[in-house]
């Protein structure tokens, strides 16, 4: 029997493994720190032998296959030692695309992936169809393909998940935009991170669809080097396309074939310039799965976003509060600041990943009269905008922060936490930094 190992104990290696299981492969999943109670029944009910607290080497080196969960890098000691053996070492993604006949359309950018990949999950359950919602969101891809059944699966892709992906192929990609991001699993060079995130594109044959943001420059310049066989389908603010997605005077304008769908941008239910970008993208997925103009209309207009993403929270004392937890780049928070109509008491912070905060500095200035610091090292902070805004704050918990931006605020003002970096100073993750921001909300 084929034995395959599964490194990560969370959503992602426990489906994998529980996949693996029903497939009759023989399976052991290891986990450097905990696994929650929940993963761990999962496993248990379907007899898969595992570890935490630490990776044996003489459990998993024996393996034919090895699938690493995307959070663990390349560059941990077990998976140098896999390949030295010339172990396979593949994503979830890749191994539960070869139990999957379903159609998958794949999104993946540096921004905007979440509410992109939901939008259209929303918009093809609207038209009626069987559809599964996995990847960097949900539930496992691998879980639902081994306990459940659907003809559509809508998943969003990080770069960490498109490195693990050889054969897996999208029937309609999605690529929203290229930013840095996530540079220090990418050697601190560009353009392995752009390699990784026109992955999404591998293997797609001509009766596929390529849909892509052709106002973002980096990915409009790597498109020329990248030889794509499937058709492509540009969005655009910026031009018009005679196939794709384009903006004329304030309407939205969406052709593919001989079809088109056509809406007023401010009749749209998500906020901002980018979710015009996001919506072209989702509108564009759904001509070509042959939903109709009614239900496009009615998905578009009646979406109100994800959680930790330009959510609002409350209003206090006429002060909006906004958790946008969920921008952990400086662009995201480029997004956030460009969508904000009242001046912004800012709370930035966490664990920086060589951000270049220059990005924001203009935006910083017309908007924003006070910084709140959420996290353990703020220097950067403080050197980068204490120039730009009437004070800084420097604050350690959730909480802290909320109560110094409620006496900053001033009435009419929002409170919009989008910190720019990574949650794992303070909080778990950027899930639990968002749910202690509107908890504190809620307390004040």
């Amino acid at each position: 029997m084929e034995r395959i190992v599964v490194l990560g104990g969370r959503e992602s290696g426990v489906g994998a493994a529980v996949l693996a299981k029903v497939k009759g492969f023989d399976v052991f999943l290891s986990d450097m720190s905990h696994i929650g109670n929940d993963y761990k029944q999962l496993l248990d009910k379907y007899e898969i032998e595992y570890e935490e607290g630490g990776h044996s080497p003489e459990k998993i080196l024996n393996a034919q296959c090895i699938i690493k969960s995307p959070g663990i890098p390349e560059t941990a000691s077990i998976v140098q030692e896999a390949y030295a053996r010339s172990i396979d070492v593949i994503s979830e993604i890749e191994f539960a695309g070869k139990y999957d006949n379903a159609k998958k359309i794949c999104i993946t950018g540096s921004n905007g992936k979440t509410t992109t990949t939901t939008l259209i999950y929303y918009l093809l359950q609207k038209a009626g169809l069987n559809v599964g919602l996995g990847g960097n969101i949900g539930k496992s891809y691998a879980l639902q393909v081994a306990t459940e059944h659907h003809d559509i699966y809508v998943l969003e892709l990080s770069s960490f998940q498109l490195d693990g992906m050889y054969e897996f192929k999208a029937d309609i990609a999605v690529l929203l935009n290229i930013t840095p991001d996530h540079l220090d699993r990418y050697d601190h060079n560009m353009q392995n991170y752009i390699n990784a995130k026109f992955r999404i594109t591998r293997n797609m044959s001509a009766d596929d669809c390529f849909i892509f943001c052709s106002d973002d420059e980096v990915t409009v310049k790597a498109i020329k080097d990248i030889i794509i066989k499937a058709r492509q389908l540009p969005f655009t603010q910026e031009s018009v396309v005679e196939q794709g997605a384009y903006l004329e005077n304030n309407t939205m304008i969406v052709r593919y074939g001989d079809d088109s769908y056509q809406m007023n941008i401010n009749e749209i239910g998500i906020e901002g310039k980018h979710n015009v970008y996001n919506s072209m993208a989702a509108a564009l997925a759904g001509k070509i799965m042959h939903v109709g103009n009614s239900v496009i209309r009615e998905a578009l207009t009646n979406f109100t976003g994800v959680e930790h993403r330009l959510e609002k929270v409350l209003s206090i004392k006429d002060v909006m509060y906004i958790n946008d937890s969920k921008a952990t780049n400086v662009n995201s928070t480029w997004y956030a600041l460009e969508s904000m109509k009242t001046p912004v008491v800012l709370i930035l912070g966490g664990t920086d990943k060589g951000n270049d905060y220059s990005v924001i500095f203009d935006l910083v200035k017309r908007k924003v009269h006070s910084i709140v610091c959420l996290g353990i090292d703020n220097k950067k902070i403080h050197d980068n905008f204490e120039d730009k805004v009437e004070q800084i704050v420097d604050t350690l918990s959730a909480e802290e922060a909320v109560r110094v931006a409620s006496k900053l605020a001033k009435s009419g003002d929002t409170v919009l936490l989008s910190p720019c970096c990574a949650s794992f100073d303070l909080f778990k993750n950027y899930e639990d930094r968002g749910r202690q921001f509107k908890e504190a909300v809620r307390r004040l």
